[in-house]
């Protein structure tokens, strides 16, 4: 019987359910057919069932069928000029995955039947193939959009008072045997209370997910695509992350996640990857938006046939052309309404305010985000840089915009490894990079400082290596990067030397001390606190397996401890997360700066100090009483204040405490990164005392009069 087809609407985008039927929407410019394809099952051999969409308005082919419901897998076949040449890439034989989809059936792995030219032809990508896709294509799936979310919303945690904690779905729960084995690494496991409780016991508040929307695999030979920077479906939590199913289940198992960690306080941001798409340059596969509308959903070169590649992958999509905004505006909204989470950190947001070729901060992308009542008010995070001309855009984002500071990363690696370096910017990284944020009035917030991420050494590796050793990715370890200003302490990789490895235990300590402490928002890189080692990779990206997952039966639980007691600290002091900048000035009433700098000898630094690239060795008085800020609910902030002191160099350097009393009169340690125990000496220290720092290390006193 010939199923029945109504006009339908054609807004919203992609397939909606309303209880009788399924209302599909399609953009599509250049198309001159469109056909919706259903499929009873998800099998190669599933029976497809063809209806073709006769209405078009506006560029967008829509219709009706009753009777559909959630589960109902489908696909689309688009017909179009096949003119390379043109720009277009239209080819009905291959099955297109909706750019909307909610959910999509399984994963995407490469095969020779996504491509819609003949391998091995010698017109190459200007040649038709002939293969049918749809048995080796990831049907889109029609899903129902309701879940009790029992009054769950945006937490709303101010910038200032964020821990950040950089993690990936798998691998962070892929080994945890407090686990069930069918949970792990996937967001169930993430959700699961050992996980949370971890989180919590940590104390960071927001986890930043690695890119959950479905992605391809396009590695071979035993590796992967194991970061998920190869986005297909931005609707779609990736599919493979389910511990419950892929027919729209994992939708709710993502739902329930982020309700799980909301329920612990804990917000979700997550890492998106807007700048391109999977489907790769002229040479790449057909999936979905190239034989959609190739023309405008990418950036193409003077001669339309090759693609503008500002990423590294190939493509760049076309955030300029107004329907692909809109499905990136759509897309952001989803999440944050649908699906509840926090914030977004964009991968490779240069390559996004690119109006021709430069990088404008004015371009279309951020106006249309800064004035959306939705979008703007939850956190959004740049990387600022991409692989484009002019393309490093640290600290020239809009305001509203808070940034991976790679500057920050820079100069605390070089400043502990001993490599030249003024200590002016030691300062200015240390109180929040003004130099970067505070002429377009933006706030301390707006740096997300970082040692580590995913991409680069992980903690323990930046002080045990001092080259990459990357031969695991089959690319002749010509991969990564070459400079990682890291520094082995004596030694190349694993050692049973145990003055090195204490070294490089002090070095860690004097990282999380460093990152911690900092004005700015601070991010760990999952497994940083415990030790995590990938062998000396810098670019793990391919390593699905245990050089990539945290090993939690190996965790360093003194380290652990040590990173349990900054946080407290710092969550616990307002002093070390001001919402504005130093002054530098007399507070008044008080008669004392709220920040002050000293030499070793306890006098104040003179201006000609800053400059001098031998200089290792420092300390800061923090006012407690200067925060410059009022709390949330409008009350005076007053905290305690504290001395750090700073000793980069590798031999023991005396220090004395400032003699004048304004800065205070007795001192308590709190903090002392050459020692590993869990419990520092609670002997005090009056104004003008001179006492011992050991090499490489940092002290952090809280005035106790």
């Amino acid at each position: 019987m010939e199923r029945l087809i109504y006009p339908g609407k054609p807004y919203p985008l992609g397939a909606t359910w309303d209880g009788e039927g399924v209302n599909f929407s399609l953009y599509a410019e250049n198309a001159t057919k469109v056909q919706l394809c259903l499929f009873d099952g998800d099998l190669a051999d599933a029976r497809e069932e063809v209806i073709i969409l006769t209405e078009r308005t506006h560029q967008v082919w829509h219709g009706y069928v009753p009777g559909l419901g959630p589960g109902q897998r489908y696909g689309y076949r688009v017909y179009g000029p096949f003119v390379p040449n043109e720009g277009h890439r239209y080819n009905s034989h291959k099955l297109l995955i909706d750019p909307y989809a909610k959910a999509i059936s399984g994963v995407i792995d490469a095969h020779q039947a996504h491509l819609a030219y003949e391998v091995e032809h010698p017109d190459s990508d200007l040649s038709f193939s002939n293969i049918d896709s749809a048995p080796y294509v990831p049907k889109s799936v029609v899903i129902d959009p309701a879940f009790d979310w029992e009054g769950d919303k945006q937490l709303n945690i101010p910038f200032h008072k964020t821990v950040i904690y950089e993690a990936h779905v798998k691998g962070f729960t892929k080994l945890n045997k407090q686990i069930p084995k069918e949970l792990r690494g996937t967001y169930a496991g993430i959700a699961h209370p050992a996980t949370v409780s971890y989180l919590k016991d940590l104390g960071i508040t927001t986890i930043e997910l690695m890119p959950v929307h479905q992605f391809v695999n396009d590695r071979t030979g035993g590796l992967s695509n194991y970061w998920g920077y190869n986005s297909i479906g931005f609707f779609a939590p990736e599919a493979r992350y389910s511990a419950s199913g892929t027919m729209g289940e994992q939708v709710l198992e993502f739902k329930h996640m982020v309700k799980a960690l909301h329920a612990a306080g804990i917000e979700v941001i997550l890492d998106v990857v807007y700048n391109h798409t999977a489907e790769g340059n002229h040479m790449g596969p057909t999936l979905c938006f190239k034989g959609i509308d190739n023309a405008n959903y990418y950036r193409l070169t003077d001669d339309p046939r090759y693609y503008m590649d500002y990423t590294g992958t190939g493509n760049t999509l076309n955030a300029n052309f107004p329907n692909v905004l809109r499905l990136i505006m759509d897309s952001l909204r989803y999440w944050i309404t649908d699906m509840h989470v926090d914030g977004f950190r964009f991968d490779l947001a240069a390559t996004l305010a690119r109006e021709l070729h430069e990088v404008n901060r004015l371009s279309a992308f951020f106006d249309i985000i800064h004035q959306d009542p939705v979008i703007s008010q939850v956190k959004l995070i740049a990387e600022p840089w991409d692989l484009g001309e002019g393309g490093y855009q640290v600290g020239k984002f809009p305001p509203g915009w808070a940034e991976w500071n790679g500057k920050y990363r820079d100069c605390v690696r070089d400043y502990w490894r001993g490599a030249e370096s003024t200590l002016s910017e030691f300062a200015e990284r240390f109180t929040g990079s003004s130099d970067l944020y505070q002429d377009d009035y933006r706030r301390p917030t707006a740096s997300i400082n970082f040692m580590t991420a995913h991409d680069g050494f992980t903690l323990h590796d930046l002080v045990s290596y001092n080259e990459k050793h990357n031969d695991a990715n089959a690319e002749g370890n010509r991969d990564g990067e070459s400079h990682n200003r890291s520094w082995n302490c004596g030694a190349e990789g694993p050692t049973d030397d145990e003055t090195i490895n204490a070294l490089r235990a002090q070095q860690k300590r004097n990282f999380l001390t460093t990152l911690l402490l900092s004005q700015g928002v601070p991010m760990l890189l999952a497994g940083d606190e415990v030790g995590r080692t990938q062998q000396g990779n810098n670019n793990a990206y391919c390593q699905d397996n245990e050089i990539s997952w945290l090993h939690w039966d190996k965790l360093d639980q003194a380290l652990l401890r040590f990173t349990r007691k900054l946080i407290a600290l710092r969550r616990g002091h307002p002093v070390f997360c001001r919402r504005k900048w130093f002054t530098g000035r007399p507070i008044k009433g008080i008669g004392v700066e709220d920040i002050a700098w000293f030499l070793p000898d306890g006098r104040e630094m003179p201006d000609e100090s800053w400059e001098h690239d031998f200089a290792r060795s420092l300390a800061v008085f923090l006012s407690g009483q200067g925060i410059h800020s009022l709390g949330d609910k409008g009350e005076r902030i007053v905290d305690d204040s504290f001395y750090l002191i700073f000793n980069a160099h590798h031999e023991m350097l005396k220090f004395v405490f400032p003699k004048n009393r304004k800065y205070g009169q007795v001192w308590e340690k709190v903090i002392d990164t050459s020692y590993d125990g869990d419990e520092t000496s609670q002997e005090t220290y009056a104004a003008g005392k001179a006492i011992q720092i050991t090499g490489r290390s940092i002290h952090v006193y809280r005035q106790v009069e």
